[in-house]
């Protein structure tokens, strides 16, 4: 699922940079270029991507050892999720817009909507319904075509600087090269990221049904916390764009260091609530009945929440770089990570079986970070002594 979601993300995040960087410099012809030009390729990703999606997913589950017992309930979800890619991506593409532009609450508004919509849906389709797995896909798609739609309306009616003439609105190759430099390593990164994870839920599942269970819920346990750090990252994109934008790289360092103490502090709380509320947030994927599956499901949010603060430096370090416009660089940390997860699948489910599970991800974490934290060094010195030129094809 993420393979495909998270690229589509990355390529919308990835596009909103040299957007971003134009606003900074306040080259507002150039930002319509891009804009329009980042438009006509998202059109253009939503059809690819959603034919071969669709045309693939049994394949994809098959080749993951998805059990049979549930492979036709995970066919209907995840082939309805891939058919509404292309809402997906326009929630994405306008919410990455909008921060490119500097407007971070309208994105989080259109992202409330359709979170507490997406949950009254569930629960009017799944158990209203009966609708099933096809209920909770449904639900999620319409949820996120009502945020994007709106998000579109929202920029169509109050940013008229992002109105383009038709000479501004054309298809340019030296714009469509910049934006799929900047979006295709970043969705590639997210793809690659998730290539590991697919190595590992393949070695998961040949665990049996009931680690798949604790580990899904625990999972969704453990992100409904970690979310924030994401949005942390995302903000840091735009923050370094728009000031590589006007030249300013002292603010850029300073803006991470800012983030990397938020992060920390977020980290240390995240944990200690999971401590407390876990067996509350596993309790909305489960029934108490399942006693072992929950005691499962506790030790994967354990492992995981423990190891948030270098989750925290992973994702703003990245996020920085890729906002510098290194996306090529940061995609290897995505590498690192794919490495560390198909690691610990091939090697050490098979010998500690679900524990080793609970630690893919820190061992993921912890292999991105040391090769983040020495690139972004590395990135920041030689920007600063090129003077911090802007980038002369923009």
């Amino acid at each position: 699922n993420y393979l495909v979601l998270g690229f589509v993300n990355g390529i919308a995040c990835g596009f909103s940079i040299p957007i971003s960087w134009t606003f900074g410099a306040k080259d507002y012809v150039e930002m319509r270029r891009y804009t329009a030009n980042a438009v006509w390729l998202s059109v253009f990703f939503a059809a690819v991507l959603t034919v071969v999606t669709v045309a693939m997913t049994r394949s994809i589950l098959v080749w993951t050892n998805t059990p049979d017992n549930i492979i036709d309930l995970a066919d209907i979800y995840i082939r309805t999720i891939f058919i509404g890619i292309p809402f997906t991506l326009l929630y994405n593409m306008t919410s990455a817009l909008m921060r490119a532009l500097g407007d971070s609450k309208r994105p989080l508004y259109f992202l409330l909507v359709a979170s507490f919509l997406n949950i009254g849906l569930d629960l009017l389709c799944i158990i209203t319904f009966k609708m099933g797995v096809f209920g909770a896909a449904f639900a999620t798609v319409f949820s996120q075509a009502v945020a994007g739609l709106g998000s579109l309306w929202y920029i169509l009616k109050h940013y008229n600087e992002l109105r383009w003439n038709k000479e501004e609105s054309r298809l340019s190759r030296q714009h469509c090269v910049k934006l799929c430099g900047m979006g295709i390593p970043m969705g590639l990164q997210c793809s690659i990221t998730a290539i590991g994870s697919v190595v590992l839920q393949g070695a998961v599942n040949g665990l049996g049904s009931d680690i798949v269970a604790a580990q899904t819920a625990g999972g969704k346990a453990a992100q409904f916390l970690s979310v924030p750090l994401e949005s942390i990252g995302t903000a840091m994109t735009t923050y370094a764009s728009q000031n590589m934008g006007a030249h300013d790289l002292n603010r850029v360092n300073k803006g991470v260091n800012t983030a990397l103490g938020i992060g920390c502090v977020y980290s240390v709380a995240s944990f200690l609530i999971l401590r407390v509320l876990d067996k509350a947030l596993i309790g909305l994927f489960l029934e108490s009945s399942q006693t072992e599956i929950m005691a499962n499901a506790q030790s994967f949010i354990f492992w995981n929440s423990v190891f948030y603060i270098p989750l925290a430096v992973l994702i703003i370090y990245r996020y920085t770089i890729q906002g510098l416009g290194y996306s090529s660089l940061a995609m290897f940390a995505g590498v690192a990570e794919m490495i560390a997860r198909a690691m610990v699948g091939f090697l050490f489910v098979p010998l500690w079986g679900y524990f080793a599970a609970c630690i893919a991800n820190p061992v993921a974490w912890f292999f991105a970070c040391f090769f983040l934290i020495p690139a972004y060094i590395v990135v920041f010195r030689k920007l600063k002594q090129e003077k911090a030129r802007p980038h002369a094809n923009l």
